[in-house]
Protein backbone atom coordinates (compact mmCIF):
# COMPACT_ATOMS: atom_id res chain seq x y z
CA UNK A 1 0.00 0.00 0.00
CA UNK A 2 1.28 3.36 -0.70
CA UNK A 3 2.69 4.88 2.11
CA UNK A 4 1.96 8.70 3.75
CA UNK A 5 5.43 10.27 3.52
CA UNK A 6 4.90 12.67 1.08
CA UNK A 7 1.73 13.82 2.41
CA UNK A 8 2.96 14.36 5.44
CA UNK A 9 5.89 16.39 4.37
CA UNK A 10 3.99 19.16 2.95
CA UNK A 11 4.93 20.54 -0.76
CA UNK A 12 7.51 19.28 -2.99
CA UNK A 13 10.35 21.38 -3.06
CA UNK A 14 9.44 22.96 -6.36
CA UNK A 15 5.75 23.21 -6.07
CA UNK A 16 5.62 27.22 -6.16
CA UNK A 17 7.63 26.40 -9.43
CA UNK A 18 4.44 24.57 -11.29
CA UNK A 19 2.67 27.36 -13.00
CA UNK A 20 5.93 28.83 -14.14
CA UNK A 21 7.04 25.64 -15.57
CA UNK A 22 3.71 25.25 -17.59
CA UNK A 23 3.97 28.58 -19.00
CA UNK A 24 7.51 28.31 -20.20
CA UNK A 25 6.27 25.08 -21.46
CA UNK A 26 2.88 26.58 -23.32
CA UNK A 27 5.06 29.16 -24.61
CA UNK A 28 7.91 26.65 -26.11
CA UNK A 29 5.53 25.85 -28.63
CA UNK A 30 6.05 21.91 -27.78
CA UNK A 31 10.11 22.73 -27.62
CA UNK A 32 10.35 22.17 -24.10
CA UNK A 33 8.44 20.30 -21.65
CA UNK A 34 9.35 21.66 -17.77
CA UNK A 35 8.04 20.17 -14.81
CA UNK A 36 8.54 18.62 -11.05
CA UNK A 37 7.95 14.98 -10.82
CA UNK A 38 7.70 15.38 -6.80
CA UNK A 39 8.05 12.63 -4.23
CA UNK A 40 9.61 9.85 -6.20
CA UNK A 41 10.31 6.84 -4.26
CA UNK A 42 14.57 6.83 -3.95
CA UNK A 43 16.76 3.76 -2.00
CA UNK A 44 20.08 4.36 -2.18
CA UNK A 45 21.68 0.55 -2.05
CA UNK A 46 25.02 -0.23 -0.96
CA UNK A 47 26.26 -3.43 -1.21
CA UNK A 48 29.23 -5.89 -2.97
CA UNK A 49 27.97 -6.64 -6.84
CA UNK A 50 29.41 -9.92 -6.72
CA UNK A 51 28.12 -11.34 -3.45
CA UNK A 52 24.50 -13.54 -1.99
CA UNK A 53 23.28 -9.39 -1.33
CA UNK A 54 23.63 -8.91 -5.17
CA UNK A 55 21.40 -11.47 -6.09
CA UNK A 56 18.95 -11.18 -3.06
CA UNK A 57 18.51 -7.92 -4.15
CA UNK A 58 17.92 -8.34 -7.68
CA UNK A 59 15.12 -10.89 -6.91
CA UNK A 60 13.47 -8.14 -5.31
CA UNK A 61 13.33 -5.63 -7.90
CA UNK A 62 12.33 -8.49 -10.44
CA UNK A 63 15.85 -7.84 -12.36
CA UNK A 64 19.50 -7.44 -11.35
CA UNK A 65 21.37 -4.52 -10.46
CA UNK A 66 23.37 -2.88 -13.28
CA UNK A 67 27.41 -3.80 -13.68
CA UNK A 68 28.35 -1.29 -16.25
CA UNK A 69 29.34 1.97 -15.20
CA UNK A 70 26.95 4.82 -15.86
CA UNK A 71 24.22 2.55 -16.77
CA UNK A 72 20.05 1.89 -15.91
CA UNK A 73 18.68 -1.35 -15.17
CA UNK A 74 14.68 -1.23 -15.44
CA UNK A 75 11.80 -3.20 -14.11
CA UNK A 76 7.97 -2.80 -14.46
CA UNK A 77 7.84 1.05 -12.44
CA UNK A 78 11.31 0.78 -11.11
CA UNK A 79 14.58 1.52 -11.67
CA UNK A 80 18.20 1.24 -10.75
CA UNK A 81 21.07 3.85 -11.78
CA UNK A 82 24.74 3.18 -10.93
CA UNK A 83 26.46 5.47 -9.12
CA UNK A 84 29.22 3.52 -8.15
CA UNK A 85 31.16 0.46 -8.27
CA UNK A 86 29.15 -0.37 -5.35
CA UNK A 87 26.62 1.81 -4.92
CA UNK A 88 23.48 1.92 -6.70
CA UNK A 89 20.11 4.70 -6.43
CA UNK A 90 16.64 2.61 -6.82
CA UNK A 91 13.78 4.76 -7.99
CA UNK A 92 9.95 4.32 -7.81
CA UNK A 93 6.45 5.69 -8.06
CA UNK A 94 5.60 8.25 -5.78
CA UNK A 95 3.97 7.04 -2.80
CA UNK A 96 6.55 3.37 -2.38
CA UNK A 97 9.13 4.54 -0.44
CA UNK A 98 8.46 2.74 3.11
CA UNK A 99 7.43 -0.28 1.09
CA UNK A 100 10.66 -0.47 -1.48
CA UNK A 101 12.75 0.37 1.32
CA UNK A 102 11.34 -3.13 3.62
CA UNK A 103 11.67 -4.62 0.26
CA UNK A 104 15.46 -4.53 -0.06
CA UNK A 105 15.83 -4.50 3.18
CA UNK A 106 14.17 -7.78 3.78
CA UNK A 107 15.76 -9.21 0.32
CA UNK A 108 18.99 -8.52 1.84
CA UNK A 109 18.67 -9.81 4.85
CA UNK A 110 21.74 -9.97 7.66
CA UNK A 111 24.74 -10.14 4.46
CA UNK A 112 26.88 -7.01 4.39
CA UNK A 113 24.99 -4.53 2.36
CA UNK A 114 23.10 -0.77 3.17
CA UNK A 115 20.17 -0.23 2.67
CA UNK A 116 18.41 3.88 2.89
CA UNK A 117 15.58 5.72 1.72
CA UNK A 118 17.02 9.20 0.46
CA UNK A 119 13.47 10.30 -1.08
CA UNK A 120 13.71 13.35 1.25
CA UNK A 121 17.48 14.37 -0.35
CA UNK A 122 16.06 15.19 -3.67
CA UNK A 123 13.73 16.23 -6.34
CA UNK A 124 13.61 15.26 -9.89
CA UNK A 125 12.77 17.53 -12.70
CA UNK A 126 11.82 16.85 -15.99
CA UNK A 127 13.24 18.37 -19.07
CA UNK A 128 11.59 17.13 -21.88
CA UNK A 129 10.87 18.10 -25.94
CA UNK A 130 13.11 18.05 -29.32
CA UNK A 131 14.84 20.61 -27.66
CA UNK A 132 15.64 19.29 -23.80
CA UNK A 133 19.47 18.37 -24.96
CA UNK A 134 20.14 22.00 -26.39
CA UNK A 135 18.85 23.80 -23.19
CA UNK A 136 20.93 21.19 -20.55
CA UNK A 137 23.80 21.54 -22.98
CA UNK A 138 24.31 25.37 -21.89
CA UNK A 139 24.70 24.55 -18.25
CA UNK A 140 26.20 20.81 -18.61
CA UNK A 141 29.84 19.82 -19.93
CA UNK A 142 28.48 16.03 -21.13
CA UNK A 143 28.01 15.31 -24.81
CA UNK A 144 23.80 14.58 -24.02
CA UNK A 145 23.82 13.30 -28.49
CA UNK A 146 21.25 10.09 -28.09
CA UNK A 147 24.45 8.42 -29.62
CA UNK A 148 26.83 9.06 -26.53
CA UNK A 149 24.07 9.19 -23.80
CA UNK A 150 20.91 7.94 -24.58
CA UNK A 151 18.30 5.20 -22.66
CA UNK A 152 19.77 3.23 -20.53
CA UNK A 153 22.48 5.60 -19.20
CA UNK A 154 23.01 8.15 -16.35
CA UNK A 155 25.65 9.92 -14.67
CA UNK A 156 26.28 12.01 -11.98
CA UNK A 157 27.12 15.52 -13.36
CA UNK A 158 27.03 19.21 -12.79
CA UNK A 159 24.15 21.53 -13.89
CA UNK A 160 24.83 25.31 -13.49
CA UNK A 161 26.57 24.95 -10.66
CA UNK A 162 24.46 22.44 -8.93
CA UNK A 163 25.25 18.34 -8.66
CA UNK A 164 22.36 16.61 -9.99
CA UNK A 165 21.97 12.60 -11.42
CA UNK A 166 21.21 13.01 -15.17
CA UNK A 167 18.67 10.14 -16.90
CA UNK A 168 17.76 10.44 -20.47
CA UNK A 169 14.08 9.37 -20.46
CA UNK A 170 13.24 5.63 -22.53
CA UNK A 171 11.62 4.89 -25.47
CA UNK A 172 11.11 7.43 -28.42
CA UNK A 173 10.70 10.59 -26.00
CA UNK A 174 12.66 12.89 -26.01
CA UNK A 175 14.26 14.59 -22.80
CA UNK A 176 15.64 13.87 -19.26
CA UNK A 177 14.95 13.22 -15.66
CA UNK A 178 17.25 15.26 -13.53
CA UNK A 179 17.70 14.22 -9.83
CA UNK A 180 18.30 17.75 -7.44
CA UNK A 181 19.32 17.81 -3.96
CA UNK A 182 15.94 19.57 -2.46
CA UNK A 183 18.48 22.43 -1.25
CA UNK A 184 19.52 23.32 -4.66
CA UNK A 185 16.19 22.89 -6.27
CA UNK A 186 14.82 26.28 -6.08
CA UNK A 187 18.78 27.54 -7.97
CA UNK A 188 18.35 25.10 -10.82
CA UNK A 189 14.71 25.41 -11.52
CA UNK A 190 15.45 29.54 -11.91
CA UNK A 191 18.19 28.56 -13.84
CA UNK A 192 16.31 26.72 -16.68
CA UNK A 193 13.78 29.22 -16.65
CA UNK A 194 15.79 31.62 -17.40
CA UNK A 195 17.86 29.59 -20.31
CA UNK A 196 14.23 28.26 -21.33
CA UNK A 197 13.63 31.91 -22.36
CA UNK A 198 15.81 31.52 -25.64
CA UNK A 199 13.37 29.39 -26.96
CA UNK A 200 9.97 30.60 -25.40
CA UNK A 201 9.87 34.53 -26.32
CA UNK A 202 9.99 33.33 -30.48
CA UNK A 203 7.63 30.98 -29.57
CA UNK A 204 5.26 32.93 -27.32
CA UNK A 205 5.70 36.15 -29.75
CA UNK A 206 4.61 34.06 -32.97
CA UNK A 207 1.96 32.80 -30.94
CA UNK A 208 0.75 36.55 -30.10
CA UNK A 209 0.84 37.24 -34.07
CA UNK A 210 -1.56 34.17 -34.82
CA UNK A 211 -4.06 35.29 -32.33
CA UNK A 212 -3.71 38.58 -33.62
CA UNK A 213 -4.04 37.67 -37.05
CA UNK A 214 -7.25 35.66 -36.35
CA UNK A 215 -8.82 37.15 -33.56
CA UNK A 216 -11.69 39.53 -34.86
CA UNK A 217 -12.24 41.16 -31.66
CA UNK A 218 -8.60 42.89 -31.99
CA UNK A 219 -7.68 45.86 -33.42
Amino acid sequence: MADTAARRAGPSPLAQYAERFAAATRASGGALRLAELPFLAQVDVRLDPKGPAADAAGLALGFPLPLEPGTVARGGELAALWLGPDEWLVVGPAGTRTHLEARLREAVGDRHAAVVDVSAQRTTLLVGGARAAELLAHGCSLDLHPRSFGAGRCAQTTLARAQVVLVPRDGHRPGFRVLVRSSFAGYLADWLLDAASEYTRGADAASEYTRGATDPTRS
